[in-house]
């Protein structure tokens, strides 16, 4: 049983559920992790590979400005907007 603290991603990977999340393995024990995971047909990520996915699969061209990606950055940061500095 995984612990509820542990973060999780749910989804489906052709038709079969399957859940995402991050596990630190030992490097001397990686390669029998990596042959046990192809034994159970298992698709193994780290998260250089899952960060490239991920910038790839987004919009290249944002018409965004640069003040209003700076709103944003500044609102998450102080909870603030440049009206209410």
């Amino acid at each position: 049983m995984i612990p509820e603290e542990i973060e999780r991603t749910i989804y489906s990977n052709n038709g079969i559920l399957c859940e995402r999340f991050l596990v630190d393995i030992p490097q001397s024990e990686m390669m029998l992790f990596q042959l046990f995971a192809d034994k159970m047909g298992w698709q193994v990520s780290n998260r250089k590979k899952l960060w490239d996915e991920y910038i790839s699969s987004s919009t290249e061209n944002m018409d965004l400005s640069e003040e209003e990606i700076m709103e944003e950055v500044r609102a998450v940061r102080y909870g603030k907007t440049q009206g209410n500095y």
